[in-house]
């Protein structure tokens, strides 16, 4: 899926079974054997790679948790289903959720210039913001560069050498949005389709500009607090994890073979709002029912969050403003959204009615079929 890959742009997720790890552990419930495809590909994905997962699921007859292989490859402790672990780029949905209350606010229009609220920033090598919208932003059509796909970014945070010597170093949003503007632009704003983590950089300081205060303050009493979502956050620079969590896993080269290394701590500050928050399966759950259910945004606003465009590239899914529809194989289809870091591969996605949910963790970075996970939650295969 388009996202497993946001923050991981040197590491090839591919299928190898480097790892092993112990049988599936579950959290009692009256579930019977409706979740037993899910089972499979959670162990399936510890027998490709993956060190661990933890998965919840949640539907109209109850909440189902379990786990498979370990959190600690030092120690074998298993994974829990109440691990907190870095959400990647399921971060891009907080952050658009709060410019859309702006909106409904009447405190900014989806439809404003860059340019109006950060002057002179998304200027260079082509890149024009008086061009382009908080709209192109949130749906990533805008075509600014990617900064994680430059060369010296990814050699300095995604490969072994520099990683273990910069995992601590503080990045500004301006620096990380400088080092598109050193690029040009992938193409003219609205004409095309790109994912790009330096449209979630703008828009979380879009925020910034409009309120005032820390996109994490307003994540926090927009979202967070009213939802009691309490595993949740936006760390800034803390570079460790809160407890309970369990390592996460990464090769930190441009293969997935090799030596496996502990990425735990990093300053998350090299993802900003593209992908810098902190949460776990149940909280996540919460977070897109509720959204989906009409209880973050007025009508309004969740139809253009929903309104998508063609992810090219990508069949069966479309991208809307920090949201992803995916059509599954069964015709099922599920809104939510993934993310990649060092380390951790997330996905949390639920039904339009926000009836049937599920979010997932893998604590290694290059391995495992996510897909596989939904399809065997929706679809039972």
């Amino acid at each position: 899926m388009i996202v497993r890959t946001t923050l991981m742009a040197a590491t090839a997720v591919a299928l190898t079974a480097a790892l092993a790890g112990p049988a599936i552990a579950a959290a009692p419930t009256a579930s019977g054997g409706r979740h037993d495809a899910t089972r499979e590909a959670i162990e399936a994905a510890v027998k490709d790679g993956v060190p661990g997962v933890t998965a919840t699921a949640e539907d109209g007859r109850g909440v189902w948790s379990a786990t498979a292989g370990v959190g600690d490859l030092g120690t074998e402790k298993p994974r829990s289903p109440y691990d907190r672990y870095r959400v990647g780029s399921i971060t891009k949905t907080f952050v658009a959720t709060v410019l859309l209350q702006l909106e409904a606010q009447g405190r900014l229009s989806l439809d404003d210039k860059v340019d109006k609220w950060l002057p002179g920033l998304v200027h260079g090598n082509g890149h024009d913001g008086g061009r382009i919208t908080v709209r192109q932003l949130l749906n990533h059509t805008s075509g600014i560069f990617n900064y994680t796909d430059d060369e010296t970014f990814v050699r300095t945070y995604f490969l072994k050498d520099g990683f273990f010597k910069h995992r601590y170093d503080h990045r500004t949003p301006r620096d990380l949005v400088a080092i598109a503007m050193s690029h040009k632009p992938d193409f003219a704003p609205g004409t095309s389709w790109n994912y790009s983590n330096t449209n979630y950089a703008l828009a979380a300081l879009v925020i910034e500009k409009v309120t005032g205060r820390p996109y994490g303050a307003e994540v926090r009493d927009r979202i967070t607090a009213p939802l009691k979502l309490n595993a949740t956050s936006v760390p800034g620079t803390r570079p460790t994890l809160p407890q309970p969590s369990s390592r996460a896993y990464g090769k930190l080269a441009e293969t997935t073979t090799g030596p496996t290394y502990d990425v735990t701590e990093l300053n998350p500050s090299l993802a900003y709002g593209s992908g810098d928050m902190i949460s776990n399966s149940t909280d996540l759950n919460r977070f897109y029912t509720a959204l989906l259910r009409g209880d973050l945004l007025p009508a309004r606003q969740l139809k253009a969050m929903k309104t998508t465009v063609r992810a090219e590239g990508f069949p069966n899914a479309g991208y809307g403003l920090g949201l992803i529809d995916r059509k599954l194989s069964c015709g099922v289809h599920v809104w939510g959204h993934g993310g990649g870091i060092h380390g951790s591969s997330s996905e949390a996605v639920t039904t339009a009615t926000g009836r049937h949910a599920l979010a997932f963790n893998f604590n290694g970075d290059w391995a495992g079929d996510s897909d596989a996970v939904i399809e065997g939650e929706f679809c039972g295969k």
